[in-house]
């Protein structure tokens, strides 16, 4: 009897509406790929601005025969397309959900990887992993909730923005309407990529952030027999990798990592406005009158940006003689901590996993999930991230999308988020 009794207990347990939906997921998933071939094979490239609003026309379509109200918020301010902003609202006194994907990708209109190709159950293409498999995972989970009729008592606002692979400048403008949502919400749920681990989804609780900066030295120049000498010193060239040296050497503690992207140094050093070109002149024979570097730093929490920011200035202050050293931060993505709400949101999808007899999800190493948008309302409210498919290659030529996977991530959403909407505030 007392077996009998535990082995009801840990039996998937799905609701006649739960049900419903996963029946909905599995019969649309031709419809679903095919939603997915369509938004492939449209470029979004983060600054071909015509591209990305037309991935959302396509979202607007889908979103808006769901029955949310949608709108178009444009970004020429910070010289992007704009986001794509979603409300449906439900019973009042419920949970407010922030659904959470973006429609750029990296594949700029001049990249030769352009077009959706399927092989089974897999697919590659721009951006068929992140983030337009994500969105269309979102799909897939709201319109099998709208199926079992669940969608209709539930408050989404979903958040699709047009450049989170290259944000605009500043932050204060370009992410505005994501963190006055996420102020809104009671959970917010990102749809970037499921992470894998060793075959096992993997749940994600925390990001990193992402924050750059530029190094600028200068020194005296001169014959280059003259180096190291006091009146002419050690030159910009050797003052910049001692003080990245000790970059190296110092900084180093748990969740932080940090790089040099770009360097150049001689009689003359620069970086093009963009920040991605270096140019330089020099002879072999002439000390260096100038060099920087361009790098990134990524850390787990805010706490740990500025303290990391404080030790790399201070280090840079001290100069070494006959030498000059400035140091500026860009502004970057914020860090999203794995905090106990974060901790409790994958507690709540691993009840789904349960119900749907598939594996418990342990939390992923931070370390191995970059920087995302849900980061930008982290400190607001509590978020789970990964709900999108599964992929591989990301970011470069060939990124494949685990078509499979779209399956059980919209059924894992769909239950998420019936569940989290039926709950009072």
């Amino acid at each position: 009897m007392i077996l009998a009794l535990l082995l009801a207990a840990a039996a998937p347990s799905l609701s006649p509406a739960e049900a419903t939906m996963t029946r909905t997921v599995d019969a649309e998933y031709e419809r679903s790929v095919a939603l997915l071939k369509e938004l492939v094979d449209q470029n979004s490239g983060t600054l071909n601005l015509p591209g990305v609003e037309a991935v959302g026309r396509t979202m607007r379509r889908e979103l808006e025969a769901l029955g949310f109200t949608v709108s178009w918020k444009p970004m020429a301010r910070v010289k992007r397309a704009g986001h794509l902003i979603a409300v449906h609202r439900g019973a009042p006194g419920t949970k407010r959900l922030l659904l959470i994907g973006h429609l750029d990708t990296v594949f700029e209109a001049d990249s030769p990887f352009q077009r959706f190709v399927r092989r089974g159950d897999e697919a590659e293409g721009p951006g068929a992993g992140d983030d337009k498999g994500g969105m269309v995972v979102m799909l897939a989970a709201l319109r099998a909730m709208q199926a079992a009729g669940t969608l209709k008592a539930a408050n989404i606002e979903i958040v699709l923005t047009g450049d989170e692979e290259d944000s605009g400048d500043p932050n204060a403008i370009a992410r505005a309407d994501l963190i006055a949502a996420g102020k809104r919400a009671d959970a917010a749920l990102d749809f970037e990529g499921l992470a894998v681990e060793d075959g096992r989804d993997m749940g994600s609780i925390a990001r990193r952030s992402s924050n750059g900066w530029t190094l600028t030295t200068t020194g005296r120049t001169g014959h280059s027999s003259g180096i190291f000498s006091a009146p002419v010193g050690d030159g910009a060239a050797f003052e910049l990798t001692r003080i990245l040296q000790r970059f190296r050497q110092e900084l180093p503690e748990p969740n932080l990592t940090f790089n040099v992207g770009l360097l150049a140094g001689g009689a003359t050093a620069a970086l093009d406005k963009d920040g991605v070109r270096a140019t330089a002149t020099g002879k072999s024979n002439i000390i260096p009158a100038t060099a920087v570097a361009r790098g990134d730093f990524r850390t787990l929490s805010e706490e740990q940006t500025a303290r990391v920011r404080t030790r790399m200035a201070a280090i840079v202050a001290a100069h070494a003689p006959g030498t000059g050293a400035t140091i500026v931060f860009e502004e970057g993505y914020p860090a999203m901590p794995p905090t106990p709400g974060n901790r409790a949101l994958l507690d709540r999808l691993n009840a789904v996993n349960r119900d749907l007899a598939l594996p418990q999800m342990a939390a992923l190493d931070p370390l191995k999930r970059g920087a995302g948008d849900i980061s930008f309302v982290a400190g607001d409210v509590d978020g789970l991230v990964g709900l999108g498919p599964s992929s591989r290659g990301d970011h470069a030529p060939g990124e494949t999308v685990d078509l499979a996977s779209m399956r059980r991530q919209a059924k894992r959403a769909a239950i998420l988020m019936t569940r989290l909407s039926r709950e009072r505030r």
